[in-house]
């Protein structure tokens, strides 16, 4: 709906699309030429610094021009952000935005003054991601505050921002970040398709979009890469992939992904190569003993004891006499029964948290143990199965999942089934996409060129280019000079 020329009729019709909301706030005012106007604003939303002086400066305009608004945005308010406006619909936008909207009496129109400040929490270390080495920013729950991160480690205009607002209540503005002459355009095309077509009600966080976006969204592996640091968002846009911004969370969304980027970390490429290399084959070997562990206890122990050191072999049976459940049962009451303290602790006061945890952990264990109910070797695998996991913890949900998989395999069929239900794991996997780049690249399939940032991490002056691996356009990323003798 349009502005008319009379002042009251658009305040009445603007309240009316508020419902008249108590934190709808307007100020009625004369300027010293004797013109009304109104300054609409949302009460907590704007720079009461800002309004006090635009007000100040409005209130002290005598001039009698004949096209006043414009005259006012160039002369009088004098701050980023005014704009003229004609729908009701865009001085709601406006409104909501924590932007003041000024109407003028005898005027179709009216101005939107920038004078937003919203309460942010302020940049700081990511709680979730622990940093060693390298930048100790996080992204915050600003999609400006984001952006701005972000631009100040790409000082180039090729940077591009791509705006979206999604939800229908919510109105929740998401940015699609790339560089132009680097991403691919076919997948920047989809992911602006895949996010106008979504319709909700509302957009609280980015993993609402993550499942619109994912090319296989029940897949039990994540296709689509989460960060919490700008640094690593920036590496990754810098190697042709595409960012995702929502605003109101900390979590920035990439694609494509691989599953080698949950080997990785930031710290990597802060440290010698020889180090890094090191700790992504441990953290290879943490996600197997995390996962198979428990199954292959329980198949050795069931199916394959003759394969146990005899001596350990009749620790296991001394241990395990009195215990009323199979080692398969047992193992998953411990496996059960640490879910359900870790599930307790996490949700628990964090007053109490701790003590719950004490409680949980020596207290409960050691008494079931004292009781007979379960055995101290099935609790120390599940204790080091647990702590495994957490060398991948944004996996960590997906590979509690696969450790109970292989801990049943492993008490139904033993080493075999543990061996088998690694290979149809492997060809699940390796069946999954992300935008055009395989899963398991480059690995599966094998892409000489990305082996250089794998399992083996080399020198960075030996990666010359871009993965091919992920679709991009321009895949030289350095040129080394070579002096002349």
């Amino acid at each position: 709906m349009n502005f008319v020329k009379d002042l009251d009729t658009n305040k009445t019709d603007l309240l009316n699309q508020f419902f008249n909301n108590a934190d709808i706030k307007f100020r009625d005012m004369n300027l010293k030429s004797g013109v009304k106007c109104c300054f609409f604003f949302l009460e907590g939303a704007i720079d009461s610094d800002c309004l006090r002086s635009v007000m100040t400066r409005l209130m002290e305009t005598d001039k009698h021009v004949k096209d006043l608004p414009i005259y006012l945005s160039l002369h009088v308010i004098n701050t980023f952000g005014v704009e003229a406006i004609q729908t009701h619909q865009q001085a709601v936008r406006g409104i909501l935005d924590g932007n003041g909207v000024l109407f003028i009496d005898g005027y179709a129109e009216a101005l939107t003054v920038g004078c937003a400040k919203w309460n942010t929490r302020a940049i700081a270390e990511p709680p979730t991601s622990a940093v060693l080495m390298g930048p100790r920013e996080g992204f915050t729950e600003d999609i400006k505050t984001n952006l701005t991160m972000l631009r100040r480690r790409l000082h180039t205009p090729a940077l591009v921002f791509e705006k979206h607002t999604v939800g229908r209540f919510s109105n929740t503005e998401i940015a699609v970040v790339y560089i132009k002459g680097v991403a691919d355009e076919k997948i920047v095309q989809k992911v602006s398709q895949r996010l106008k077509l979504i319709d909700i009600d509302g957009i609280v966080d980015s993993f609402y979009i993550e499942q619109f976006l994912s090319e296989k969204p029940n897949s039990i592996f994540r296709t689509i890469g989460t960060a919490e640091k700008p640094d690593i968002v920036t590496a990754k846009i810098l190697e042709g992939r595409i960012a995702i911004i929502v605003n109101g969370s900390p979590m920035v969304l990439t694609i494509p992904f691989l599953f080698l980027e949950d080997l990785q970390e930031s710290g990597d490429y802060y440290s010698r190569n020889q180090r890094s290399t090191f700790l992504r084959f441990l953290r290879l070997v943490g996600i197997v003993i995390g996962t198979q562990l428990p199954g292959i206890y329980v198949g050795l122990v069931v199916f394959h004891s003759i394969g146990l050191p005899s001596e350990y072999y009749t620790t296991v049976l001394t241990s395990a006499s009195g215990v009323p459940l199979t080692p398969l049962y047992e193992m998953l009451f411990v496996v059960l029964l640490f879910e359900i303290i870790h599930e307790a602790s996490l949700r628990m006061p964090r007053y109490v948290g701790m003590a719950m945890s004490i409680v949980g952990a020596l207290v409960l264990g050691d008494t079931a143990v004292k009781a007979g109910l379960i055995s101290p070797p099935s609790i120390m695998i599940i204790a080091i199965s647990a702590i495994a996991l957490y060398m991948i913890p944004d996996q960590v949900g997906v590979f509690k999942l696969l450790r109970l998989i292989f801990t049943i395999a492993g008490g139904v069929g033993g080493l075999l089934g543990i061996v088998l239900t690694e290979f149809v794991l492997l060809v699940y996997m390796a069946t999954l996409d992300s935008y055009g780049t395989p899963y398991l690249a480059p690995y599966a399939p094998r892409v000489f060129e990305d082996l250089g940032d794998g399992f083996i991490k080399t020198d960075v002056t030996k990666n010359t280019q871009r993965p091919y691996s992920i679709p991009n356009i321009n895949k030289r990323k350095l040129k080394i000079n070579e002096k002349n003798d």
